[in-house]
């Protein structure tokens, strides 16, 4: 009971610690190669967070239970929205680019449909992992065509701004900022395994069901990362890549976790609840995240006169309507797998 209480306080402090330099990496890296840091969230945060993900997925495939791999994904999608975006809005109000409304959350609603089309026959075959894995390649090169060409962009205006403005722009070390981002990630992943056990542990001692226990701590403890490293983020005015972390992780969920999977151990008889139940959910709340965002962006696009950049988002009352819905999603996933 100790060694768990000790994994417990350690961990929470090594997960805080470890958020803040991952962040700190990734920032640094976006500033060195001269890109957006909502970019960055996405292919280097909201990848690097998935990696539990991933790696639970592969194993499941080669173990024969590619299902599961189904469920990491998914859960872990509705768990991004739903809980760490939830809680993120709750503790600072997220602001969000327009360009996120406007190309990255259609993005993946798209591939959240592209999803359902292929499931719809009941099974994952290794063609339609091939299909999954082949979207995420076609995605990740668009969102760095979009990216390079809104770097030119700044290129030019920062080249006219420059005569105004002698002070020469800050260097920042990409060794420093990769090693931080490595460390942090590493580091990330350790301490929520830390604290997984030892909540896990300590929920034993006292009699709690496995069922509850996978519902609540493991569910959560899957998504630490990933939770951390957004709070870290919007807290230090970086909502960029808070959002960019959350959209590229379910990108990645829906596309190369799954995709991994049935092309490893394609899915012949699919678990009908998660069509039933968990894809709609997906689905929902993805587009719940763009109806929420929808209305900002109009009413500011109205009142502001520098369109380049228009932020919108949604504050605690947003956040409170995600994590409510996410209880409420707990609660249909004890009742339904009684």
């Amino acid at each position: 009971m100790i060694l768990a209480i000790v994994a417990i306080v350690v961990g929470l402090v090594l997960l805080v610690w470890s958020a803040d330099r991952f962040v700190d990496g990734a920032v640094g890296v976006a500033q060195f190669l001269g890109m957006s840091t909502f970019l960055i969230g996405m292919i280097i945060v909201g990848f690097g967070t998935s990696a539990p993900e991933m790696v639970v997925s592969i194993l499941s495939a080669m173990n024969d239970a590619p299902q599961l791999a189904l469920g990491n994904a998914y859960g872990s999608n509705i768990a991004n929205i739903a809980l760490i975006l939830g809680v993120t809005a709750v503790i600072t109000p997220v602001a969000v680019k327009k360009q996120a409304v406007k190309q990255d959350i259609p993005i993946l609603l798209v591939m959240t449909v592209l999803t359902i089309v292929l499931l719809m026959d009941g099974n994952v075959s290794l063609w339609d992992g091939v299909v999954l894995l082949l979207a995420f390649i076609v995605v990740t090169a668009f969102n760095i065509a979009m990216e390079l060409r809104e770097k030119r962009k700044r290129k030019k205006s920062a080249a006219a701004e420059q005569d105004l403005d002698s002070k020469p722009a800050e260097k920042v070390s990409i060794v420093k900022a990769v090693a931080l981002l490595l460390v942090g990630l590493a580091l990330l992943i350790v301490s929520s395994r830390m604290l997984v056990w030892g909540a896990v542990y300590m929920a034993r001692a006292l009699g709690v069901s496995d069922l509850l226990i996978g519902l609540t701590i493991v569910a959560v403890g899957t998504s630490l990362p990933e939770l951390a490293s957004s709070i870290a983020a919007a807290r230090r005015g970086e909502n960029d890549l808070a959002v960019g972390n959350i959209i590229g992780s379910n990108v990645f969920n829906t596309l190369v976790v799954v995709g991994l999977a049935a092309v490893i151990a394609p899915i012949k008889a699919m678990d009908p609840e998660v069509m039933a139940r968990d894809v709609p959910i997906m689905t929902g709340l993805t587009l719940l995240l763009f109806l929420i965002c929808l209305p900002f962006w109009k009413s500011k696009k109205k009142r502001s006169s520098r369109k380049k950049d228009e932020r919108f988002g949604f504050g605690r009352i947003g956040g409170a309507l995600f994590l409510s819905l996410y209880v409420a999603y707990l609660v249909l996933l004890g009742v339904t797998t009684v």
